[in-house]
């Protein structure tokens, strides 16, 4: 049990990552730092959209954009960070 533990606590780990990643490439991209036309970056988002975008689509309608911020991927890395710790101080200690 402890391992499966470990393994749900990396992914949620590498969830986190990926939800910065897009955030880094979506301001590049924004800003005419990358071309989005480029195939390696194009391939880079159509990936972190498709890991991320299931998840931040329902924040997405309740958490409006302030002052053209997306702030859905914040509210979703504290969510995936609560649960993380939810599952240390709950269920972690009982597995011995």
């Amino acid at each position: 049990m402890k391992a499966v533990l470990d393994i749900v606590f990396i992914v949620l780990e590498l969830f986190v990552w990926v939800l910065i990643a897009q955030a880094i490439l979506s301001w590049l991209i924004a800003f005419n730092v990358l071309n989005a036309r480029n195939q390696v970056v194009s391939t880079i988002w159509r990936f972190t959209e498709a890991v991320t975008d299931p998840f931040l689509r329902p924040i997405r309608r309740v958490v409006r954009p302030f002052n053209g911020l997306d702030l859905a991927p914040l509210v979703l890395i504290l969510l995936v960070y609560l649960i993380r710790q939810i599952l240390v101080h709950y269920v972690y200690p009982n597995v011995f």
